[in-house]
């Protein structure tokens, strides 16, 4: 599908609402050149997939070198992160994806998106409730809440000052006159804000430790709460001899367990209700805890956490972790008062719903659809759901209008052929999309988390169906995708666009698979795994073993050497500091009668050895000498003009302070952690490290000195490409296009950076300029993986926030006057005789032996 067009998208000077001062703020980039902006990001943008082109952001924001990455499409969602869920209308919702607020069509699945204007991440947004504004609470140094208009999403008002490092929450009072946040760490800062006025009103520290959420009453205006880590606080906004104040009253537990407390909900006599960890309702009155209550029978109001309460219409709503949505009396609540030395008070739900076993609710939000009132609620499972709580005869079922990834993408895997690619997670599932058409085709589902995995290349499906997934309990699975309407005898009865099959499942591995290769040439296929083990297989109909190698650390990434190298060889890179380079086995060759364990294949180690130190004392050095010498290249210059001025001067030389000592040569004792690497030529190889020894590219090279012991040797790179900004924000993974010479490195703050190559080795002037864009979260983001399109058009990104980003990729002479309308994908056909065969039977314990 195509995405939305937005012709007054963009902030214009001339007849937006913004001040003049704050227009200065949000368009300054625009009024730059290409090369004053070839590394920063606008403060605020928007943008969508057809006015890319001829935005004022465009150029600036895009350009690599001649080349333009354009934004196409976000596929995940974060619904671990709480309350990420805004309802603007009947069919658009907002979410947090990254650094973008997504606005999405539910009808249409077209999608619109709102940068973060620094760059440095968001932390909240929530609707005005007029939905005629909404605000974004940003993160990174001194942030803005930026308010936006809707449905023109131009920037409105720009707030700023009232927090340190990130906003965590806000919300906006009834009326909509006031906003209230609240920041996470060091400052913990309660602000409240004339937004319309972009004044600070009020603002107090929250709390001392972490703060969830801040509310105001309904009811009273004057009155917000908030709460967080191990405690709740009760606040009004009062008028003093001295002007108005926040005053807060810290709520006290009593005999009450303590409890984190990430729902509330203020009564309309003042008294407040709020939720707890194990599940039960605590009344407040005065600061204090009246009563708590629960089910007939001392059973907790839900199995697990209350993230939610509203009152809403006279009627009160908890919402569980358990998946249950349940209605109490609120006449019943409001006067309950304990009849024992428990303080319990049982109650029953007047109406409760369940939504399934495998759903964790974490916010829902009403809105009005044609004058009918429904809900829209956030699944921590993956999901976001339409909900009616009428409960009466007419209510409508539940309805799951989209459906997601939960927590970070593991792996991502693309087809050969076609824009198909899969993805996998610790949610147990492996999801394949239409990255043409912007659509998830189909969800396989297994009992346990995926960890790795990559699409059979044509070599070893011409059909480009077949995907190879790697399991947390060391199970790997070849599925194959197809198109279930050819299948004979289908006669139009397929109701999905693709099916997922299950061809092969074997258990190679006693811990998580860590990575998969096949071999250039399609005959081996690799599984690396945390139990130190690298598993060969016969790549044929059916794949069989061909034997393991024991290698001295957790698996992190195989390669096979390209076809340009003589040799068919595996470079293994492991967690802790080795990489190995072994033979591709011949099947056959080994005797695995007794045991699958390869003894005798030949094998080169590399034990990666320190020399982050030895560069910096080397600078160092480097920089006291430079200095000495423009010291006295300074000296000899006066001394020369006193002389030309007819003044005699003594040349006797000056004594040098005593220096410094040098810094002494640091090995750390934990092996800073492999992160990933590639082939540069036969047996030589690129790494980059985390920890310690993180801000450079470190080329290596494997020696035929193999008879030390690998836990003995110490081998040193032979060359070094500082990586600028990397010592804190090391690249964990990268990646090449080859039609527009390209290398794309993925950082651990999330951001994505794009090298032009202009020849083809690898060196300091060559990895000097390069552009880069903040897309996934800066805090949990990390890149997991990088991949080209089969015809590089096309680059996906995912992320440890969970997300799933596709760019289209176009060199400045490709660019078409219109953009091309959605690609038509091609599903791979069936096997033939898949229709006929039994199902593949899977392995379900984890006892099962490998």
């Amino acid at each position: 599908m195509e995405q939305e067009p937005a012709e007054d998208a963009q902030p214009d000077p001339s007849e937006g609402n913004l001040d003049e001062e704050d227009n200065s703020e949000v368009s300054s980039e625009s009024q730059k050149g290409p090369e004053e902006v070839k590394k920063k990001i606008p403060e605020t943008f928007f943008y969508t997939y057809e006015d890319v082109y001829s935005g004022p952001y465009a150029t600036d924001d895009f350009e690599i070198s001649t080349d333009l990455l354009i934004f196409k499409h976000s596929f995940g969602y974060d619904c671990t992160r709480p309350v990420n869920l805004m309802m603007m209308d009947g069919h658009t919702v907002g979410y947090i994806a990254g650094n973008q607020v997504v606005l999405q069509n539910l009808r249409t699945k077209t999608q619109k998106y709102i940068r973060s204007s620094r760059g440095s991440g968001i932390g909240f947004i929530t609707a005005h409730p007029s939905k005629e504004y909404f605000a974004v609470g940003e993160k990174g140094k001194k942030p803005n809440i930026v308010i936006y208009t809707y449905p023109s999403l131009r920037p409105y008002r720009i707030l700023k000052g009232g927090t340190e490092v990130a906003y965590v929450f806000g919300d906006f009072n009834r009326t909509g006159t006031l906003l209230a946040s609240v920041g996470s760490s060091p400052d913990y800062m309660l602000t409240i804000w004339d937004w319309k006025q972009e004044e600070t009103l009020l603002r107090s520290k929250a709390f001392a430790q972490d703060v969830y959420k801040v509310m105001f009453s309904a009811e009273n205006e004057e009155h917000l709460t908030t709460s967080g880590s191990g405690h709740i606080r009760f606040w009004k906004m009062a008028l003093t001899l001295t002007g108005l104040k926040l005053q807060g009253a810290l709520g006290r537990f009593g005999k009450t367990a303590v409890s984190d407390i990430t729902s509330f909900v203020e009564l309309p006599d003042g008294k407040v209700v709020s939720g707890t960890e194990w599940g039960n309702l605590l009344l407040w009155e005065g600061g204090l805890i009246k009563v708590e209550l629960c089910q007939v029978g001392r059973k907790p109001c839900h199995e697990g956490p209350v993230s939610q309460l509203v009152f809403d219409e006279g009627e009160l709503y908890s919402v569980g972790k358990d998946g249950v949505i349940r209605m109490w009396n609120f006449e019943v609540v409001d006067t309950a008062d304990h009849v024992d030395d428990t303080g319990l008070v049982e109650m029953e739900p007047m109406n409760e719903l369940w939504l399934g076993k495998n759903v964790s609710l974490n916010f829902m939000t009403k809105i009005l659809d044609h004058d009918q009132p429904f809900w829209y609620a956030q699944d921590t499972s993956g999901a976001i759901w339409k909900l009616d709580l009428t409960f009466s005869n007419m209510t409508h079922n539940p309805e799951r209008v989209c459906t997601f990834h939960s927590g970070r993408i593991e792996a991502i895997g693309v087809s050969p052929f076609t824009c198909l690619m899969a993805t996998t997670a610790l949610d147990r599932s492996v999801r394949i999309y239409d990255f043409g058409s912007n659509s998830q085709l189909s969800v396989i589902k297994f009992n346990q988390g995926g960890t790795a995995l990559t699409w059979a290349p044509a070599v070893v499906n011409p059909e480009g169906g077949l995907i190879a997934v790697g399991f947390e309990d060391g199970l790997v699975r070849i599925i194959e995708v197809y198109d279930p309407k050819l299948l004979p005898n289908c006669e139009g009865q397929a109701k999905e666009t693709a099916e997922i099959n299950l061809k092969q499942v074997f258990k190679p591995h006693a811990a998580a698979v860590t990575a998969l290769a096949y071999e250039q040439k399609g005959d081996v296929f690799a599984t690396g795994s945390k139990d130190k083990t690298v598993f060969f297989f016969t790549v044929e109909d059916e794949y069989k073993p061909i034997g393991f190698i024991c290698v001295p650390g957790p698996v992190q990434a195989l390669q096979w050497s390209p076809p340009s190298h003589d040799k068919s060889t595996l470079l293994i890179l492991c967690e802790n500091g080795f990489a190995v380079q072994v033979p591709a086995p011949l099947p056959g060759k080994q005797d695995t009668v007794t045991t699958y364990h390869i003894k005798n294949l030949p094998t080169q180690y590399f034990h990666f050895y320190s020399i982050k130190s030895r560069i910096k004392l080397e600078e160092e050095i480097a920089r006291r000498e430079k200095e000495k010498q423009e010291k006295e290249k300074a000296r000899l210059e006066w001394i020369k003009q006193q002389r030309e001025m007819g003044l005699e001067v003594e040349e006797t030389e000056e004594e040098e302070p005593e220096e410094e000592p040098l810094p002494p040569i640091y090995i750390p004792e934990e092996p800073s952690p492999i992160l990933c690497g590639f082939y540069s030529a036969p047996g030589k190889f690129w790494l980059s490290l985390g920890g310690y020894d993180s801000g450079f590219l470190y080329h290596c090279e494997f020696s035929h000195d193999n008879e030390e012991d690998p836990e003995n040797r110490k081998d040193e790179p032979f060359d070094v490409i500082p990586m600028e900004d990397t010592n804190d924000n090391p690249i964990h993974q990268i990646s090449f296009c080859t039609n527009n010479p390209l290398m794309f490195c993925g950082m651990q703050d999330g951001s994505l950076r794009a090298y032009p190559l202009s020849v083809k080795d690898l060196s300091v002037g060559v990895l000097k300029d390069y552009w880069y864009m903040n897309v996934h979260d800066n805090d949990n983001g990390q890149i997991r993986g990088i991949c080209c399109s089969h015809d590089e058009r096309c680059l996906i990104t995912c992320g440890g926030d969970g997300n799933i980003f596709t760019f289209d990729l176009w060199s400045e002479e490709e660019i078409p006057e219109k953009l091309p309308k959605e690609l038509k994908v091609i599903i791979p056909p069936p096997r033939s005789g898949l229709e006929k065969e039994k199902a593949t039977e899977d392995i379900k314990g984890p006892d099962a032996h490998t």
